[in-house]
């Protein structure tokens, strides 16, 4: 391949930290998208110990692959901000080095933002355990979702986000001490009206992961903290809440009726 004749379509950001046993496979998953859309895969990360580094170099022959050392640790929603700036794509895709794409994942949201004109797209989520084994489990998302929708709960999973780049640019990621990628997509939805979901399990999300989010009711907290850092009033903030408590039992309850 001519690396200064390639323009891909989509850039796709892997933030990296201690992720030496499932990068490659989050990598893998990219790269199967190249059979239909032109995309490069960015691996971002502070890489102290240069692991990620000496296990990228099984990639060292595609040049769609790059790796980009960030001069101290930024984070994950840190590391994003800066693929996102590095990436040439007209699209932005994000993917945990955790979580696992299916083939064809990016030509069917590319398809449905065609039709629905959209700015952002996810896609349904089937869970996996920390082994990569299926759970069975399937979280399923709308065909389109709203600000007000997205308000009460976030049915919008990083990892299956495709969204245009001038947009990600618009809307970096903050608040590293909440969901800052929950804050993004209101922020979005607020500017631009919906969200595509492209309702099949595109997504394999690893479950059990040792986020920020911790145990349910931190991850609570930093739900709450959300809606006030958007400017919702303590009432607002609190109706939100418990939609969002409501929907989170819904959520699970759907997930096991269609194991």
């Amino acid at each position: 391949m001519n690396d200064t004749a390639f323009v891909p379509m989509v850039s796709v950001v892997i933030p990296a930290y201690r992720c030496e046993n499932t990068i490659a496979y989050a990598i893998d998953s990219a790269l199967l998208q190249a059979k239909d859309v032109p995309i490069e895969v960015l691996v971002i990360s502070e890489d102290a110990d240069g692991k990620i580094e000496r296990l990228l170099e099984r990639y060292a022959s595609d040049c769609s692959v790059k790796f980009h050392k960030a001069k101290e640790n930024l984070g994950a929603s840190g590391n994003r901000n800066l693929g996102v700036k590095l990436a040439v794509g007209e699209y932005v895709a994000f993917l945990d080095a955790d979580d696992i794409w299916c083939e064809g994942k990016l030509r069917r949201q590319l398809d449905a933002m065609a039709k629905s004109g959209d700015v952002l797209s996810c896609t349904a989520r089937l869970l996996i355990d920390a082994d990569g084994n299926s759970t069975g489990r399937v979280i399923p998302v709308k065909e389109r979702i709203s600000y007000r929708e997205l308000l009460k709960h976030n049915s919008i999973s990083c990892s299956s986000v495709l969204l245009k780049r001038d947009v990600a640019l618009e809307f970096p990621m903050c608040r590293e001490d909440i969901h800052e990628d929950y804050i993004m997509w209101l922020e979005i939805l607020q500017r631009y009206g919906t969200a595509t979901g492209v309702n099949e399990p595109l997504l394999m999300y690893r479950v059990g992961k040792n986020g920020k989010s911790g145990g349910k009711l931190k991850s609570a907290k930093m739900t709450f903290g959300v809606y006030r850092h958007i400017g919702l009033g303590v009432f607002q903030s609190m109706l939100c809440f418990v939609s969002y408590a409501l929907n989170g039992v819904y959520k699970h309850f759907i997930a096991r009726v269609n194991m």
